[in-house]
């Protein structure tokens, strides 16, 4: 432990956020770093706790509890502290290859579990690895790990997301050659085009597949593999081939999606992303009533991307109700907390237009649009859960509850159902739920896989574990 009383001495401070005014004029990260003195407090406040609930990683009523990756994190919060940089640098790339990914948009699982959240405030573990690994990279020590020994292996990985890029980065430093295919023209899957550069600036990326490209990485870009032959002829060529192509098949709204004016989220995000980089002006939520159906991360960026696009108004629909401010009897520590958080964006909503976008128990009735075939407004309804003759949990419209809204702009933010029906059919996948059925990670022959496409719509901080251990699983099937 750095000191001792360090968890009775300070309070945590997180990263300050810039102001709400300034930040939605661009897209831009909206964190800005602690002093070096503050995140030396904050690495302070860590217990080192006997068992280390934060570092647990397991699922505990449904949900992970502490860090899937597993991360030391007593012991980088104890170097931080003393000031021993490259010992803290070395014990958080122990576990985690990319800390500055999980650094900025990770839920903080770890937090969730600490110890000195069970009476107070917990220790602010992920703004203490972000301040590491962003120390690390400003200081030059993130240099090209650079391999002597190669094997004459050689994998294929397909898709560049968060699994995907943890599968290549292990298999490569065990001594394979590894190429990555990515249909976009950009590399990061949803981490590049699904989450808003203000959440996670897309150069933090662009930094990643530098390097991972000197320590020998081959990346391939435009290269979609979706037909029978491309997949044949990519399975010929490799030794062994990891499918970590997402889970991007999004799940459908009820009523049939208008011709004109609505997007599914992921679309409408990737856009958003597309055109900034590509400095291109196509404010697509300009002037208009934008409602998103989705009350989780996706839909909030969803709202802080259609304010920065000076929407006229934004509403946010999640069906589910109102969760509690504070912990329940019923929902003890370390269990994942259920209670009410108000999210960057929502914050940002509040502040512009007087009013929490979010409306619970509130789905969508009925879609109007003019003769064109644009959506105009939306007819929504309170529902209520109730258990049906099955006794399944079932969503109930309640009478007399209908209230007709504006809205040109609909967004669809209601998660994914599972990989895209095409990578399926090109590698005659074995599907459950839309998920790929493999016996670990291995699903036949020489062909793996890892990511949501494997586990379903997940976290990041899950995905790179999932990556990981597909790694691990291809290499024992590779050289035992």
């Amino acid at each position: 432990m750095g000191k001792l009383t360090g968890f009775m001495e300070y309070e945590r401070v997180e990263r300050p956020e810039r102001r709400i005014s300034e930040r939605i004029k661009d897209y831009k990260e909206f964190h800005t770093p602690l002093s070096e003195t503050e995140q030396k407090k904050q690495a302070a406040r860590c217990m080192n706790c006997g068992v280390p609930s934060c570092q647990w990683g397991q699922l505990l009523e449904g949900k992970v509890i502490g860090c899937p990756l597993n991360n030391l994190v007593p012991e980088f919060n104890d170097a931080l502290y003393h000031d021993e940089n490259d010992l803290a640098l070395q014990r958080l790339l122990k576990t985690n290859p990319f800390p500055e990914f999980t650094g900025r948009v990770c839920p903080a699982l770890c937090e969730k579990a600490c110890t000195c959240g069970l009476n107070e405030d917990p220790v602010s573990i992920r703004d203490n690895e972000y301040a590491i690994i962003e120390r690390a990279f400003a200081e030059g020590k993130m240099k090209p790990l650079l391999q002597s020994v190669r094997s004459k292996k050689k994998i294929a990985v397909i898709g560049s997301g968060p699994s995907g890029l943890s599968a290549a980065d292990w298999l490569n430093k065990r001594g394979h050659q590894v190429s990555v295919y990515e249909a976009a023209d950009r590399f990061g899957g949803l981490l590049m085009y699904g989450i808003p550069n203000m959440k996670l600036d897309k150069e933090v990326i662009s930094r990643r597949i530098s390097l991972m490209k000197k320590e020998g990485v081959s990346f391939l870009a435009n290269h979609a593999i979706t037909t029978v032959q491309q997949a044949d002829e990519l399975q010929n060529q490799y030794d062994a081939v990891i499918l970590a192509c997402g889970s991007r098949s999004p799940r459908k709204l009820a009523l049939e999606m208008p011709a004109k004016g609505a997007y599914y989220a992921v679309d409408y995000l990737t856009q958003v992303t597309a055109d900034l980089l590509n400095h291109v002006t196509n404010p697509i939520a300009e002037h208009k009533h934008a409602v998103i159906i989705g009350g989780g991360d996706t839909g909030n960026d969803c709202v802080a991307s259609c304010l920065r696009q000076h929407c006229a108004s934004v509403t946010q629909l999640e069906i589910m109700p109102e969760p509690p401010e504070e912990r329940t009897a019923d929902n003890p520590w370390p269990e994942w907390p259920n209670v009410k958080k108000t999210d960057y964006g929502q914050a940002e909503a509040i502040e512009v237009f007087g009013v929490d976008p979010r409306r619970y128990k509130t789905t969508v009735k009925a879609i109007q649009c003019d003769e064109s075939g644009a959506v105009q407004s939306l007819t929504i309804v309170k529902t209520e859960r109730q258990r049906n003759e099955q006794g399944r949990m079932v969503f109930v419209n309640q009478p007399g509850s209908e209230e007709e809204i504006p809205c040109d702009l609909l967004l669809v933010a209601m998660g994914f159902a599972g990989c895209t029906q095409e990578i399926a059919e090109a590698f005659d996948l074995p599907l459950q739920n839309g998920k790929v059925a493999a016996e670990g990670h291995h699903v036949k022959d020489h062909l793996f896989t890892a990511g949501d496409m494997h586990i379903g719509q997940s976290l990041v901080v899950r995905a790179i574990k999932e990556g990981l251990d597909c790694a691990e699983a291809v290499d024992q099937y590779l050289i035992g």
